[in-house]
């Protein structure tokens, strides 16, 4: 069984000084002088004193609790990020809580006030597609693209697109599909704008978005990427690692080569990426670095927003970040074979 956590008394008593002046040099607060100061946080540490987070809340008015709405958590992309703000967030002394929207704006409203009843000092968002983040009670740190107004801190994602696009480019490709899942999303977006400018003018390019497809024709239906292929089609550029997936199942099925007869290549760089087969080609976004940003960001905020006796003052974090992709070369993509292309 194991020992109860030593409180402040215990402390107090090892040292033979006041229940006070441990709390009061722990805290940063009051008037106790360094020697003593340090000689109790050495005691403290020694008997793995751990701070109550509910007892600093009601002495401070401060949670030391951060909340983070995400998109989608059943896509394997955002677990990822949860990971890296969640890293980020304790290296700062706050802890984390998770809301998901589930793609859908109202429950990505319900998410936001469901954490703000509980106490979040801040949010970090990632918002449903195409929706924008404005006064919520809390400051906000918005993590999408450059191009989503009040933005925080992300990827580039228009400079990662450009980076594929030519990459494809230089592989001699010359006639590209670009297969995306839904126009509405901000970050596709800037990712085909980026693909199209790194393609330069002498590649022919088409757009198929997957949910424009599947509102005709139903879910799960072919992507028609043979028919493509047969038509002088050498690459598809994915615009998310999942969305990549796709297209390579769909062309193994059909028996094409991959990359000897088609490239494919993806966003995103999941944890899955280096071990399909082939190994994805994709843009690895740096986690760690926009996590590390928008916590903060966000962090710096929540220190100079006032506090009231209704709550915080709302703010939204827009500093504008961009965080740099890298290229990531793995055995799906290839030059185009003699003949190929048009």
């Amino acid at each position: 069984m194991k020992s109860p956590k030593p409180k402040l008394a215990v402390i107090a008593q090892t040292l033979g000084v006041s229940v006070a002046t441990v709390s009061n040099a722990l805290s940063g607060k009051g008037r106790v002088s360094p020697e003593v100061a340090e000689q109790i946080r050495s005691t403290a540490s020694a008997l793995g004193y751990v701070p109550s987070v509910a007892g600093r809340a009601l002495r401070t008015g401060r949670s030391g609790v951060l909340g983070l709405v995400l998109p989608d958590i059943a896509n394997p992309l955002f677990p990822q990020i949860a990971q890296a703000m969640e890293h980020a967030a304790a290296s700062a002394g706050y802890g984390v809580l998770i809301g998901d929207s589930r793609g859908d704006v109202e429950m990505q409203t319900q998410a936001i006030d469901r954490l703000i009843e509980r106490g979040v000092e801040g949010l970090i968002v990632i918002p449903r597609r195409g929706t924008r983040i404005l006064d919520v009670g809390c400051p906000v740190a918005v993590v999408d693209t450059p191009s989503t107004p009040g933005n925080t801190v992300a990827s580039d994602h228009w400079d990662g697109g450009r980076q594929m696009g030519s990459y494809l480019s230089s592989l001699g490709h010359r006639r590209i599909v670009i297969v995306g899942g839904s126009p509405l999303s901000n970050v596709q977006a800037d990712r085909v704008g980026g693909l199209k400018a790194g393609f330069g003018a002498s590649v022919q390019v088409d757009l198929l978005w997957i949910e424009k497809l599947e509102a005709e024709k139903g879910q799960g239906c072919s992507l028609g990427l043979a028919e493509q292929v047969e038509q002088g089609v050498t690459a598809f550029a994915a615009l998310s690692d999942l969305t990549a997936l796709r297209v390579l199942t769909e062309l193994q099925r059909h028996g094409i080569n991959v990359p000897d007869q088609a490239s494919v290549t993806g966003f995103d760089d999941l944890v899955w990426a280096s071990v399909v087969t082939p190994g994805l080609t994709t843009m690895r976004m740096d986690m760690a670095r926009v996590a590390h940003l928008a916590v903060g960001a966000l962090v710096d905020a929540i220190a100079t927003v006032p506090r009231f006796p209704g709550g915080q003052l709302g703010t939204v974090v827009a500093e504008q970040e961009r965080v740099p992709m890298e290229l990531v070369v793995r055995q799906s993509s290839g030059q185009v074979q003699r003949g190929g292309g048009a």
